[in-house]
């Protein structure tokens, strides 16, 4: 087995960079951070890997700037897998791309049945990666160097992958529309903070009243505030089912939330008082939430029938087109155009169904313009048969 340094300093980042600067081609970049151990989303560990250069793997937390790294790499493509995932924590760190190569979305429009790293890998090149430590609290340090092993090999291989899998769009004439969705990647904005995150808590559908939502709310926030402050992931301190389970005992008494059983979490008991003020607070609470959020987001498609038959209509006349489309360019379904695009379009048509409005209110949805060649006529026209089908007299009894 290979043994593998990590890079802890600045000194260390600015000779690798200068070793990476120098290499040819392409970079393969990965993250492993510890998801499900600490709160934040940070990197613990980037590895980068170029031909010439070699591997090299970096330990974020104890380097103070990546930019002699950007300067040496920011200009050339970087070739990740599931980019989506990775691309937040290195523009945290100071990396950013200008292109990219995803192989795993790439493997996906090619329309391979597996698109983890793991597969893909293996049905391009052959190579079967051992995954054992993907689920690794990276925050560990030192790391094991059977985790450095499975961290370079992640890299190592990557640009291989992105090769072969280069000439597989080509044959099947992707480029463009693998170029477009990259830079979609690239493009897509941060995500704006959801309001009301404390909904999100497992089990909040079982919670009546807005006085228990409250205290629900109460308990999350405060549970959210000690596990940014310990950077802890939140169930690890008190899980969404203990959290809950305190909501329908309701107890009455800090000792009686000592002594319920179902209040579990190694940070239940040592942050008691914590618990019980953020219970209190919420009983306490003038403001109370409502019992629910108004959206913007669409019925069901199952109530459409009653709700907007029309749209009904037209959303089970397009569905299929589009399905039967994916299966001629041999890629899913939602990556053509995503089952929500669809839907909205379906529910809110533009008044006059041309391909032109159908593609302009696509685009307006965020359809990339790719997506939207491939299903314009398709939707447009499903609709417009949709309109005739409803129009059209019934067929004379024999």
């Amino acid at each position: 087995m290979a043994e593998y340094t990590v890079i802890a300093d600045d000194a260390g980042l600015e000779r690798a960079a200068a070793l990476l600067a120098a290499g040819d081609g392409p970079v393969a970049v990965d993250v492993e951070r510890a998801s499900g151990f600490r709160y934040s989303q940070r990197a613990y560990l980037i590895q980068v890997f170029r031909r010439g250069a070699g591997v090299h793997l970096f330990d974020p937390p104890a380097i103070s700037t990546f930019a002699p790294l950007q300067d040496a790499i920011g200009g050339v493509e970087w070739v990740l897998h599931a980019a989506s995932q990775d691309l937040p924590s290195l523009r945290e760190a100071g990396l950013d791309p200008v292109s990219i190569f995803d192989t795993e979305l790439a493997a996906r429009l090619l329309g391979h049945a597996r698109v983890g790293l793991g597969a893909v890998v293996e049905d391009t090149l052959g190579i079967v990666l051992a995954k054992a430590h993907s689920a690794a609290d990276w925050s560990t340090r030192p790391l094991p160097q059977s985790w450095l092993e499975y961290a370079a090999l992640d890299v190592e291989h990557l640009i291989d992958v992105r090769d072969a899998l280069a000439l597989e769009l080509e044959a099947q004439d992707k480029v463009d529309i693998a170029a477009q969705e990259f830079q979609a990647v690239l493009d897509r904005p941060v995500k704006a903070p959801r309001e009301d995150p404390w909904r999100r808590l497992s089990g909040l559908h079982t919670v009546r009243g807005r006085r228990a939502l409250a205290v629900a709310r109460a308990l999350w926030t405060a549970r959210e505030e000690y596990a940014r402050e310990q950077d802890v992931a939140p169930g690890r301190l008190v899980p969404d089912r203990a959290l809950v389970a305190a909501l329908a005992a309701d107890p009455k008494t800090k000792q009686d939330l000592a002594r319920l059983k179902d209040f579990t979490g190694r940070a239940s008991r040592s942050q008691l008082d914590r618990w019980w003020a953020a219970i209190e607070a919420g009983r306490a609470e003038q403001s109370l939430p409502p019992d629910r959020l108004p959206g913007d987001g669409l019925p069901p498609p199952r109530a459409w029938v009653d709700r907007n038959p029309p749209a009904d209509a037209r959303l089970k006349a397009a569905r299929p087109a589009v399905e039967h489309r994916a299966e001629e360019l041999s890629m899913p379904t939602e990556n053509l155009l995503t089952p929500e695009l669809l839907r909205r379009v379906a529910w809110a048509p533009p008044a006059e169904v041309t391909v032109e409005s159908v593609g302009a209110a696509l685009a307006e949805l965020g359809a990339r313009r790719w997506q939207i060649e491939q299903t314009a006529q398709l939707i447009a026209q499903a609709f417009v048969d949709s309109v005739n089908s409803d129009a059209a007299p019934p067929a004379a009894a024999s």
